[in-house]
């Protein structure tokens, strides 16, 4: 799995029972690549239900299978990967969508972010956190490679304080639960943890941050966490590998 500020113990090779089965699509052009990857991700217990060697065919593949997730490299030989990404999001808006490849630029990876990716995962990453990887994005959460995780709230943090906002959050009243939640998010809490951590059902997390969202004018929780960071919480990565 991968590592947050806090220790956990280390997963077993086997797949949390909610994701046994999950349907998944693999888009890559390398057929060697994604004959090896189906290979790994069904022995895991994932679904690999199609694999595409395109963009066109895997936009086809996924009108067809309907998959709850797809894996794809960051640079398809007839697309351009953050844009392919925003077209997967535009036709197929309930898919989560996870980018492999090697460490993008800065200028990339913020596109990839924008476009809607759920995870990335770096081709050098070991097959325990390609998997956990995977598992983690299909419970609905965000992960990134370490590497990436301070370009990204540096780059959020710099979009906030550009956009001249800090006073106007600053004025904007939350109670005193939102603010928890707030700091949760910063220190890289999923909705669950955070529910555990505050003795509250996680379908009540969720509404406290879509309150925290429109009372901030803001749309993710990246965003959230770079507030944080603008108004004195120190954050930690989301999720980090």
């Amino acid at each position: 799995m991968p590592s947050r500020t806090r220790k956990r113990p280390a997963r077993k090779s086997a797949p949390r029972a909610r994701t046994h089965g999950l349907p998944v699509v693999l888009i890559d052009d390398n057929r060697l690549l994604r004959d090896g990857l189906s290979t790994l991700l069904n022995a895991q217990g994932f679904s690999v239900v199609a694999t595409a060697r395109s963009g066109q065919e895997a936009l086809r593949e996924v009108a067809r299978v309907k998959p709850q997730l797809a894996l794809l490299d960051s640079a398809l030989g007839d697309r351009e990967g953050p844009r392919f990404v925003q077209e997967m999001r535009e036709n197929f808006p309930d898919i989560k969508l996870i980018v492999m490849g090697l460490l993008p630029a800065e200028h990339e990876f913020v596109e990839f972010i924008k476009a809607g990716i759920a995870g990335f995962i770096l081709k050098d990453a070991t097959i325990e956190t390609f998997v956990s990887t995977i598992q983690a994005v299909a419970d609905g959460e965000y992960v990134l490679p370490t590497p990436l995780t301070e370009t990204l709230f540096t780059h959020v943090a710099a979009q906030v304080r550009s956009r001249g906002k800090r006073g106007a959050k600053a004025a904007v009243r939350m109670t005193a639960r939102e603010r928890q939640v707030v700091d949760s998010i910063a220190d890289g809490q999923s909705n669950k943890e955070i529910a555990e951590r505050l003795h509250v059902a996680t379908h009540t997390v969720k509404s406290h941050v879509h309150n925290i969202l429109e009372k901030l004018a803001l749309h993710t929780r990246l965003e959230i966490a770079a507030y944080a960071h603008e108004e004195g919480k120190q954050p930690q990565p989301l999720v980090s590998a």
